[in-house]
């Protein structure tokens, strides 16, 4: 029996019972609120490659992890004529951490050279002003050889649409960057579209250049060089979040081995010092999108980070024993240092000033690991927690650490403040636990919804396929199943203080994990009626919660009741979970109730998607609705809907 206790001892009064008149549910407000909504409720979680929200338009640009020699390390880059492109382990490196590089022969004539196709395309805008660079060196002197690089962008047909040309010379053998910009003469629809360098061959000889960290960017979000794609970052920025959970889940924070792991400080600095890494998922990490960027970025968009450090162990399965753990332990005070440390006293935190941030970041939640609740991480993870927190929380007691291990189970020393529990199942299973947190103990224990989504129609095949029932696209009835869930975040606020769906982004043309609150192709956004209901949750939560009659657990109508003290209006959230529309009267204790009200509000049928297709099939509709001391609302069959209504 879920326990609703806690609730009561807050001393607020609760109406238990649904009463119904003439067929609709009556829901009684108490105008007194049991507890504050946390500022930090709603966020995001990020695990995702190259080619999304971090800008970089070429793919593998800079030949990182790859084995040279081999067709795959020429992955997306193409000869054009009858050039012969091959890349090499470099006797001469443009660095120690890129050490390999294209090897480009250049037959005879003009326009021969070789092409990038981006990630599945490349957006080409007359609007913008794009940055292409690359580093060469030639192999072998050709003191008489003078010629000129072209740079540019060709459209799907072969047209080219903008260029520039340098100078190079063979006598250059040490490597050398280039950086031009251009401005397409049009814009083009990205398939098909290419990235090329040229070279004007008249020697009548092939002549052989080594190319290195190749890229080209558009303008990117608030300008920052090494920036975020400006449509990717505006649609996270639109859902209002708070905090951003990172580096990610366990592509970044776990690895499959100690080695693999992510490491922060192999991020930072000249894109020349970032080896990358072997993705868990399948892809290769440029690790362009660092430590620095991940915090300029937060800091750009007004959300707060909630960090995660490695722990000690790896996603194949192995944990450094506990006398091994130091390193480790160290490695993780570093990153925190470079966040919040002071350039005076810190080595990690003077590197941060010396990139042009002196002053800290701001981090109040630091998490241990990842997930330390599956495979074999729960063996060894009492050690691991304690071992890392009693060291981190001396040198930074400031901080909260959260667990990712099951809650109380095993039984940590010291007592986790704060648990990071992640749920993916079935639309019905969130539709039927909203009450999830009702009966956790209110004894200190804070809790973060780190990962929630409604990813299968199947409950034995969560993580299936889509034969199994594994969803391609959130639905609406996931969205409204996960909005009945989400309204128990808001009911239990005085011990949930932040949550953030997962996985967030997915290119269209290259997935590992269904479905995504965002999906994208090289150049649109598509929202899902999973992001639209987030939007809804986070840009409406109020500031306080209001007890109300409560829903019935196992029923398919479930709401929630906030106040803005700003606005001074009453927030209602609803959530219908199947096809059925749910009548409701709501009755407000307040003197002074507006006859009007807005809503917001998405409904379709059960299995409507937003896709590449169809990408507004679900959208929200805004509206005004009557209102007063009490009125009537009908939720229409699988909808989420808000509204919002002064009242004093």
């Amino acid at each position: 029996m879920l326990k609703l206790q806690a609730l009561v001892a807050l001393g607020v009064t609760l109406f238990s019972t649904i009463s119904t008149s003439s067929g609709a549910t009556t829901i009684v407000v108490n105008g007194t609120a049991s507890h504050s909504i946390p500022p930090l409720l709603y966020g995001l979680m990020f695990e995702s490659g190259d080619g999304g929200l971090y800008g970089e338009l070429l793919q593998n640009r800079a030949f990182q992890q790859v084995t040279a020699g081999t067709a795959a390390a020429l992955n997306a880059w193409h000869a054009v004529g009858s050039t012969t492109l091959n890349v090499v382990r470099d006797s001469t490196p443009v660095s120690a951490s890129l050490p390999n590089s294209l090897q480009v022969t250049f037959p005879s004539g003009s326009g021969v050279g070789f092409s990038n196709e981006g990630f599945w395309g490349i957006k080409i805008d007359s609007s913008w002003t794009y940055t292409a660079s690359l580093y060469y060196r030639f192999p072998t002197a050709s003191a008489d050889f003078s010629s000129q690089l072209t740079l540019g962008l060709k459209n799907a047909a072969g047209d080219v649409v903008a260029s520039s040309s340098v100078p190079v010379q063979g006598s250059q053998t040490d490597w050398t960057q280039v950086k031009v910009t251009f401005t397409p003469s049009s814009s083009q629809g990205a398939a098909g579209n290419q990235f090329f360098v040229t070279l004007d061959n008249t020697s009548g000889s092939n002549q052989t250049i080594n190319f290195a960290m190749l890229s080209l960017f558009p303008p990117t979000y608030k300008n920052r060089p090494n920036g975020m794609r400006i449509d990717v970052a505006e649609s996270l920025v639109e859902l209002g979040p708070s905090f951003f959970r990172f580096p990610g889940g366990n592509n970044l924070v776990k690895g499959q081995t100690a080695a693999t792991r992510w490491q922060w400080n192999t991020t930072v600095g000249s894109l020349l010092d970032r080896p990358g890494r072997q993705g868990d998922w399948g892809y290769v990490n440029t690790d362009g999108f660092g430590i620095l960027e991940y915090l300029e970025f937060f800091e750009d968009t007004n959300m707060e980070p909630i960090m995660a450090v490695w722990d000690g162990y790896a996603l194949g399965g192995t944990a450094v024993p506990q006398a091994g753990l130091d390193p480790y332990i160290q490695q993780a005070k570093d990153q925190i240092n470079f966040v919040i440390g002071d350039p005076a006293t810190s080595a990690p935190a003077a590197l941060r000033a010396s990139l042009g941030h002196p002053e800290p970041f701001k981090l109040q939640y630091v998490e241990i690991g990842n997930e330390d609740n599956v495979g074999s991480a729960p063996s060894t993870v009492q050690y691991r927690w304690q071992t890392f927190v009693n060291s981190l929380s001396v040198e930074f007691p400031q901080l909260r650490f959260i667990a990712t291990s099951a809650t109380f189970n095993p039984r940590l020393t010291p007592n986790p403040t704060d648990y990071d529990v992640h749920v993916y199942q079935t639309p019905t299973w969130f539709a039927q636990n909203s009450f999830f947190y009702d009966g956790f103990a209110r004894n200190g224990t804070q809790y973060f919804e780190g990962e929630y989504a409604a990813t299968s129609t199947n409950p034995n095949a969560i993580f299936g396929s889509p034969a199994q029932g594994r969803l391609l696209w959130p639905t609406m009835q996931g969205a409204a199943g996960e909005a009945a869930f989400m309204t128990g975040f808001e009911r239990n606020a005085d011990i949930v203080f932040a949550a953030s769906y997962a996985p967030l982004l997915q290119h269209v043309n290259s997935t590992q994990w269904t479905p995504n609150l965002i999906s994208f192709d090289s150049g649109t956004v598509y929202r899902s009626t999973s992001y639209y209901v987030q939007k809804l949750f986070s840009l409406n939560r109020g500031d306080e919660y209001l007890p109300s009659t409560l829903p019935t657990p196992t029923g398919t109508i479930f709401w929630s009741v906030t106040r803005s003290i700003s606005s001074g209006e009453i927030i209602f959230k609803v959530s219908n979970t199947v096809a059925a529309a749910s009548d409701l009267t709501f009755q407000l204790p307040f003197d002074n109730v507006a006859s009007s009200g807005s809503l917001e509000q998405i409904t379709g049928a059960l299995s409507d998607s937003n896709t590449p297709d169809q990408p507004t099939t679900v959208a929200p509709v805004t509206s005004t609705i009557s209102t007063g001391q009490t009125f009537n609302f009908t939720a229409p069959g699988f909808s989420v809907s808000v509204i919002r209504v002064k009242a004093s």
